[in-house]
C-alpha cells in the first residue's frame, strides 16, 4: 500500500522550508546568471553617464538631458530585473525579506528624484547582483568596490559641493583626495564637506570604507591561516608517509631475516644428510 497523498505533501512542504530559497528557484537562479554580466556593463555605463555631466560642467544641455534619460534608463533595467526576480521566487514575501536594499533602491528614485539618489540607487542594486556572481571572488569584489565607492564618492561630493561658497572642494582631485582620506578614515581635514548632503555622503563612505578596510584584513589574515594549514597539513602527511616507510621497512627486515634464518637452516640440514651419503659411496666394493 502506497504512502498516504496528505503524507507526500506535508513531507514536500517540510522539505521546501528547509531548503534555502536560492535551490527551490531554479529559475530565478537561471535569470540571475544569464543577466548579471550584462547589468554590471550597464553598471559601468551608468557611472559614465552619471560621470559626464559633472566632469564636464560647461557641456551643453542636449548632452546632459541625453545622460539624465541614460541614468533613468538604466535604472530602469535594475528596477525591471528586480521586479523579474521577485515574480520568479518561490516565496515573494522571502525574497523580499532577504533583499531590503534593493527594494529600497527600487522605491528611492520615485520618493525623491535626485540623481543622487539614482547613484546610490544603482550601486545597491549592482553590488547586490556583483555577490551573486560565484566566478567573482571576494579579493576582486572588494578591490572593484573601493574603486567604485572612491570614484562614485569624489563624483557625488563635487557634484553636490561645488556650487557651495564655503566648500573647498572645487576639482576632481580634490574630491578623490577627500574620498581616498575618507575612507581609509585617515581625514586631514585640507578637504571638508560643507553641505549637508556632502556630510551625509561623507558618513556613508566612512562606514563603507570601515566595513571594506575590515572585509581587507579578514581576507588576509584568512588567507594567512590556510596557509599555515596548509603547511601543517602538508607536514602531517609527510611525517605520516615517513612513518609508514618505516613500518615497511621493519616488515621488510624482518621478513628479509626470517628468509635468512629459514635458508641457513635449511642448509645446515642439508649439510649431515650429504655428509652420510658421500661415506655410503666410499665403502662400496
Amino acid at each position: 500500500m502506497g504512502p498516504h497523498p496528505d503524507t507526500d505533501e506535508t513531507s514536500r512542504a517540510s522539505v521546501a522550508a528547509l531548503v534555502p530559497e536560492a535551490d527551490t528557484d531554479g529559475t530565478r537562479v537561471r535569470w540571475e546568471e544569464r543577466t548579471q554580466v550584462p547589468l554590471l556593463w550597464l553598471a559601468v555605463a551608468f557611472g559614465a553617464v552619471y560621470a559626464v555631466p559633472i566632469l564636464f560642467p560647461g557641456a551643453p544641455a542636449a548632452l546632459r538631458r541625453g545622460c539624465s534619460i541614460a541614468e533613468w534608463l538604466i535604472w530602469g533595467c535594475f528596477a525591471l530585473d528586480y521586479g523579474i526576480r521577485w515574480c520568479l521566487a518561490h516565496d515573494r514575501w522571502q525574497f523580499t525579506r532577504r533583499h531590503p536594499f534593493a527594494l529600497a533602491a527600487v522605491v528611492l528614485p520615485f520618493l525623491q528624484p535626485l540623481r543622487l539618489t539614482r547613484l546610490v540607487a544603482a550601486l545597491l542594486l549592482v553590488g547586490q547582483r556583483a555577490r551573486l556572481a560565484s566566478q567573482i571572488r571576494v579579493t576582486t569584489y572588494v578591490a572593484g568596490s573601493c574603486v567604485g565607492l572612491l570614484l562614485f564618492g569624489s563624483l557625488a561630493v563635487l557634484e553636490v559641493e561645488r556650487e557651495s561658497p564655503t566648500s573647498n572642494i572645487r576639482s576632481m582631485g580634490d574630491a578623490m583626495w577627500w574620498a581616498f582620506t575618507t575612507m581609509t578614515t585617515v581625514g586631514y581635514g585640507d578637504t571638508t564637506p560643507t553641505t549637508t548632503m556632502g556630510r551625509l555622503l561623507a558618513v556613508g563612505l566612512m562606514l563603507s570604507g570601515i566595513a571594506l578596510l575590515g572585509v581587507v584584513t579578514a581576507n588576509i589574515a584568512a588567507w594567512f591561516i590556510a596557509r599555515f594549514e596548509r603547511e601543517d597539513d602538508d607536514t602531517v602527511a609527510h611525517t605520516r608517509a615517513i612513518e609508514e616507510l618505516t613500518a615497511e621497512v621493519r616488515t621488510l627486515r624482518a621478513e628479509v631475516a626470517a628468509l635468512t634464518a629459514r635458508a641457513r637452516a635449511a642448509g645446515e640440514h642439508a649439510a649431515p644428510h650429504g655428509s652420510h651419503t658421500g661415506t655410503r659411496g666410499d665403502t662400496s666394493p
